[in-house]
This record gives structure tokens, C-alpha cells and sequence, in this order.
């Protein structure tokens, strides 16, 4: 979609024309309509006498040139005024019967492409798009830095590694760091290109083109085309009044013997006492990049890894360059330690790297609910974070196994129905200690019986990262094929998850018993095999005509459900030979069409329906 703080130019020679022109510029924002045509003259709309004059003197001035005639006329009235497509702007054409938007002009840089498909929508009209790597659906290799905010280099010219990449050779992509490209990368990867985290892990006589996503310089004997993310944290102490084109000159030299790229950098920090210490200021003025100071203070907070009684005498503090590096980038895990360098001058300064934390390719478990059974009621994130895992374990028992078939070639998947807790952990510790990705799998959603705390008790000891993804549970699936609201006004408010007590105790003042006396919509897991039990204690409270569903692995392809009243429940279970994945549900609730909500009621009013005045009559 074009930027709001784009400038377009919509360009018309008809009736027509004016007319569909007028009503892009509604939809546009900063849009300004040309017309040979008479029209209503405003600040944003003018008629013209000379195409040719106008584009003589502005062609450059706007972002992108939307012309409504014929192709012809479009093509041989920008001819003349084309520099490259790293400056050019974007050029659409339109027939004015709004049949056809077609992108003419920097499709990708100038942003022509996405333009012409967000022209197309508004219009109902057929997008005409040509560029090979839009048709096919892939990456378009030169617009990657500038939409995701990276610098780049390319080893040959760019032309040949498009090239190469549209002809769907085969391409390696190396993922150093992590942030919102890569993972636009890994959600999207074509089928020729194979995905590795470091680059030795690439033999590169397989492939004939590197993608590479990071802060390292990589030289290959294949085509390279490195892209540099803002990630790294540049810390330095220096002599007083050092000389800038010699921190220029070291500071460079320094960083590729480090094999680092500078165009990574994302910021330069140092003491507070250096915050007019010229060499640093021109250093990230040239660059355009923030000079950073902290206090004494600031940096007392870090434990930095080379300490200096020089500097803790000189400056009241252990170090200057690890600590303002981590301070930065926001974790005390150094890319590159405290390192000294003399000047030719004889003045010394030291800097030190980290890697900013947001951007670290951190190991994580993903604790993910699978959902009720359909693999269609799996979250969009849970998908995402099957398809890009290095190691799935599910529970087979409770888990459909297709679900499964959303991982990647190369991934284990495993099932844990066999397996011990330990058993489970040992091949996660093997995963995550690789710095890879790992799902476990959950039926319904994990908060709800899913045996997650024992696990999560283990990864806060082991100090491993992780994070809970929501599931749809059995019981909105339940409410889903029984085609229910189980709050129902003035019939039932409340909710309640419980199980029978079995084998396993249920504490004290969570008795069926004791909570059958709200009467509420009860959703009973696990016990079936207890169903004469359960029965006798809901028939406490809850009236026998109760209505009752018991549903078989609902949502499942093979699921079966049973409705009655409460007194039918033991003879269901029986008579169906029901042990395992039942849900038992109990409520007035159940099917119910009555009682209607006061929230859509024309005399419940609220701050987004106001209360109507009414206008007496004399």
C-alpha cells in the first residue's frame, strides 16, 4: 500500500477520466489531479495546457504519476524524462474505463507494484503486473533493505543475482540475526532456497547465490548479496582530543579484521565526559548514526568482562567501551571484548561490540495449543510456529497427527505419548542448547489441563526462554457444534471447567457437589469413566430434565455427540463404550433461544449507541 506521506500525481485527459481521477484522489492521500479537461480548479486540482511542461518541471517532485488514458500516451510522455529506477518515480497507467491498472515504472523501488494492486482494489479493476519475481510469488531481492530498513552489498551486479534468483536457481539464505525481515524470510521461502543459520553450514558448491541476513563480511566463491540490519552497538573509550581521521581510519581497519560490517552499526556510545569529544561526534555524523553518552552511574550498572584500574582512577568507573556497548544494546553478551588500539598519532582509544538484544537468534520453546481437532481451528501464529520449527513434540493421544505434516523437511517430530517428562526434556536440552526452535504441541488450549506447569518449572530452572500460544478448548468447540451460548441472560452467567474426582484427588471446596449448586454451564473433562458418580452429584442441584451434551473428540473427523437430559448421562457413557477425549456439558444453556440480550436493545443505551432526543411536536 502507497505511504500516507506519499506525493501522487493523478494526470487525465478526459471526462471520464476527471472523473475516475476525482475519485482516486478521495482514496489518496496528498494526491493532486492534472486535467487537460475543465474542471474545478482547487489547491489540489489543476488544469494544464502542456502535459509536456508539467512533467518537464515536476516529474521528479512527486512519488509516483497515475495516468488515466491510453498506454501510448503514458510511455512516450515520461520517455523523455527517465533517469534510473533508483531515483524514478513510480508510474501507473489506467484505461478510463477502469478496466486494467498497470504498473509502467519502478515496480519495485518506486513501489509502482504495490500501488497498482491497492488501485485495482478501489477500482474492482484487473491489475496488470509483469515483474517475473511478482508473478512468481517471490522475493523481490532489491526492495528487501529498503522495506525492512537494512543496508546492503552485493558481491556482483545486482541485475545478475536477480536474475539468477527469478530464474529459481538454487539459493542459500543465511539468517545471522532475527527481527521482522527475517522472519517475513522464513514465513515466506521459496522452494529452491534452503535456510541456514550460519554461513559454514552452507556448502556453497550446491548453490549459486548467498542471501545473507546479519552483521558479518562475507566473501563466498558464489554470488553474495548481503543484507546489514541496525544491530550492532558500537562502545569506545578514547585519549582526550584523539584525532577523527585516525579513529576513522583504525576504527575501520579494526572492524574488518573483526570480519564486521559497519553498515550494521546502529549507534556509537561512550562516558558522558566524552560527549563533545570531536573524533566520536564527526565518526557518527558521517554516518548519520546517534553518539550515545551515559554517566558514571549508568555504567557502574554493568559487569563488564575486561575491568581497568587505569580507567576506574582516571574516569571512577571499570570500563567505558563494554559498558555503554551493553548499555545499548540492552544485554552484556559482547560480540566483541574491550579491544585496545594505538593511533600512528600514539593516542589509544578501545571499543567493544554486542549484538542488540532484539535482534540475538535466540533458542525458545513455544508452548502451542493445538486446538480442539480440526487443524483448521489452529491459530494463524500456531501454524506459523509449526511450519518453522526445528523440533515438534506433540501428544499423540490427544493431538491429530496431520497437524504434524505443517513441519518442515529436516524437522524431528516426535511423538510424547510414550515418552517420560525427562524423556521429553533430554531431546528439547539437545535442541535448544543448538539455538533452535522448538514447538510442544498441546491438545485444545495448554492453560486448560494441558500439564504444562511441570514443564515450565523445568525450563524457569534451566532458565530457557518460552512462551504459551492460546488454543480453541474442547468447550468453545463444544459450544460451536451445539450451536450454543452457554451465558445466556437471566438463565446462566457463568462457566465453570471442572472434572470429576477419580484417582486423581480434587482439592476440598471444588467438589462437583458443592459447585452443581450454581447451576451454571458446566464443562466436565475426564470423566467418563466416573459418569455414574458425576451424574449422582449434579442430580443434587441441577433439576433431571437438565438438558445434556456429551460430546465425543468434537471437531475431530470422527467426533460424535449425544444430547438429553441428565438423567441419560450413565446410559450414554455405557452404551457407547465412552473412556477417553469426552467432554460432558451440563446447563439450561444448552440449545437455548430465550431471554434476549439487553446489550442490542434499542432502550439500553451506552457510549457507542447515545440516547436518542426526542424532538416534542407543539
Amino acid at each position: 500500500m502507497v505511504e500516507k506521506n506519499s506525493k501522487i500525481a493523478i494526470v487525465n485527459f478526459t471526462d471520464k477520466g476527471s472523473e475516475l481521477a476525482f475519485t482516486l484522489q478521495s482514496e489518496l492521500y496528498r494526491s493532486k489531479v492534472f486535467s487537460t479537461r475543465a474542471i474545478e480548479e482547487t489547491k489540489n486540482s489543476k488544469r494544464i495546457d502542456s502535459l509536456d511542461e508539467l512533467l518537464a518541471q515536476q516529474f521528479h517532485k512527486f512519488d509516483a504519476w497515475i495516468f488515466i488514458g491510453a498506454l501510448g500516451i503514458c510511455v512516450r510522455s515520461i520517455a523523455p524524462y527517465l533517469e534510473n529506477k533508483q531515483v524514478d518515480p513510480a508510474v501507473i497507467n489506467i484505461d478510463d474505463q477502469s478496466q486494467f491498472v498497470q504498473s509502467v515504472l519502478s515496480g519495485h523501488i518506486g513501489g509502482a507494484n504495490e500501488l497498482t494492486l491497492q488501485l485495482s482494489r478501489i477500482l474492482q479493476a484487473q491489475p496488470v503486473i509483469s515483474t517475473s519475481s511478482d508473478l512468481q510469488g517471490v522475493w523481490s531481492l532489491d526492495v528487501l533493505a529498503s522495506k525492512f530498513g537494512w543496508k546492503e552489498h552485493c558481491s556482483v551486479a545486482k541485475n545478475q543475482a536477480i536474475s539468477t534468483f527469478v530464474n529459481r536457481k538454487k539459493t542459500a539464505l543465511v539468517l545471522k540475526v532475527t527481527d521482522k525481515g527475517t522472519t517475513f524470510l522464513e514465513q515466506s521461502i521459496p522452494e529452491f532456497v534452503d535456510l541456514f543459520y550460519t554461513v559454514d553450514a552452507v556448502n556453497t558448491a550446491e548453490y549459486e547465490l548467498l542471501l545473507y541476513v546479519g552483521y558479518e563480511l562475507i566473501t563466498t566463491d558464489i554470488p553474495v548479496w548481503s543484507y546489514y540490519p541496525p544491530c550492532l552497538a558500537l562502545g569506545s573509550g578514547c585519549a582526550k582530543d584523539l584525532e577523527p581521521e585516525l579513529l576513522e581510519l583504525e576504527l575501520s581497519k579494526a572492524l574488518k579484521q573483526e570480519g564486521l560490517a559497519e553498515a550494521s552499526i546502529f549507534a556509537i556510545g561512550s562516558a558522558a565526559i566524552k560527549a563533545e569529544e570531536q573524533a566520536y561526534l564527526e565518526w557518527a555524523e558521517k554516518r548519520d548514526l546517534p553518539f550515545i553518552t551515559y554517566t558514571g552511574d549508568e555504567l557502574k550498572t554493568v559487569v563488564v568482562a575486561n575491568p581497568s584500574e587505569t580507567v576506574l582512577a582516571k574516569v571512577g568507573v571499570p570500563g567505558v567501551s563494554e559498558a555503554s556497548a551493553a548499555l545499548m544494546g540492552g544485554q552484556e553478551d559482547w560480540l566483541v571484548e574491550k579491544t585496545k588500539v594505538l593511533t600512528a598519532s600514539g593516542k589509544k582509544f578501545t571499543y567493544a561490540l554486542t549484538i542488540g538484544e532484539a535482534f540475538m537468534r535466540k533458542p525458545a520453546i513455544a508452548i502451542v495449543g493445538a486446538g480442539s481437532g480440526d487443524p483448521e481451528l489452529l491459530t494463524l501464529k500456531g501454524q506459523k510456529l509449526l511450519e518453522a520449527a526445528d523440533c515438534i513434540l506433540y501428544a499423540g493421544s490427544l493431538v491429530p497427527e496431520e497437524l504434524t505434516h505443517m513441519a518442515k523437511p529436516g524437522a524431528l517430530v516426535r511423538n510424547s505419548a510414550s515418552m517420560t517428562l525427562e524423556e521429553q526434556m533430554e531431546i528439547m536440552d539437545s535442541y535448544y542448547s543448538k539455538g533452535l526452535k522448538i514447538v510442544r504441541l498441546h491438545s485444545g488450549d495448554p492453560s486448560i489441563y494441558g500439564a504444562i506447569q511441570e514443564q515450565m518449572t523445568l525450563f524457569d530452572a534451566k532458565g530457557y526462554d518460552y512462551f504459551i500460544v492460546p488454543g480453541i478448548s474442547s468447550f468453545q468447540a463444544a459450544a460451536a457444534y451445539l450451536k450454543s451460548e452457554f451465558t445466556i441472560p437471566e438463565v446462566a452467567q457463568t462457566i465453570v471447567l471442572t472434572r470429576g474426582e477419580g484417582n486423581t484427588p480434587t482439592p476440598k471446596h471444588e467438589k462437583i457437589v458443592d459447585m452443581a449448586k450454581l447451576r451454571a454451564t458446566m464443562c466436565i473433562f475426564l470423566s467418563a469413566g466416573i459418569a455414574k458418580k458425576v451424574q449422582a452429584e449434579l442430580l443434587e442441584h441441577y433439576p433431571p430434565e437438565t438438558p445434556l451434551a456429551v460430546l465425543y473428540r468434537v471437531s475431530w473427523k470422527d467426533e460424535q455427540v449425544w444430547t438429553g437430559n441428565l438423567t441419560e448421562l450413565t446410559t450414554i457413557i455405557k452404551e457407547n463404550k465412552l473412556t477417553r477425549t469426552v467432554l460432558i456439558v451440563v446447563g439450561e444453556a444448552i440449545g437455548a433461544r430465550k431471554n434476549r440480550s439487553w446489550l442490542y436493545d434499542d432502550q439500553w443505551h451506552h457510549i457507542f449507541r447515545k440516547k436518542q432526543k426526542v424532538v416534542k411536536s407543539e
